[in-house]
């Protein structure tokens, strides 16, 4: 990823993580994507932050997938 610029446009982000355009915009209303910048009207990401958030998805097993998708529910929706 050294090679990579400074930001890259979320279109570009969408081919890195693997996911469409529109899940990563999903991702970023609920607050369970990576982490973006807002440059004006215009959503960027650092591609560094890309790599952190992929690391942080990555799970051994469906019991890791499961424990962390629960967390996450809790934090964007406590009670």
């Amino acid at each position: 990823m050294a090679d990579l610029p400074k930001v890259v446009t979320a279109e570009v982000a969408a081919c890195i993580v693997g996911l469409s355009e529109s899940t990563l915009a999903k991702l970023r209303l609920n607050g369970n994507g990576p982490v973006y910048c807002k440059l004006g009207r215009r959503v960027v990401y650092r591609p560094a932050d890309l790599e952190l958030w992929l690391q942080s998805r990555t799970a051994r097993d469906t019991s890791d997938a499961d424990a962390r998708f629960l967390k996450a529910l809790m934090v964007a929706h406590p009670r």
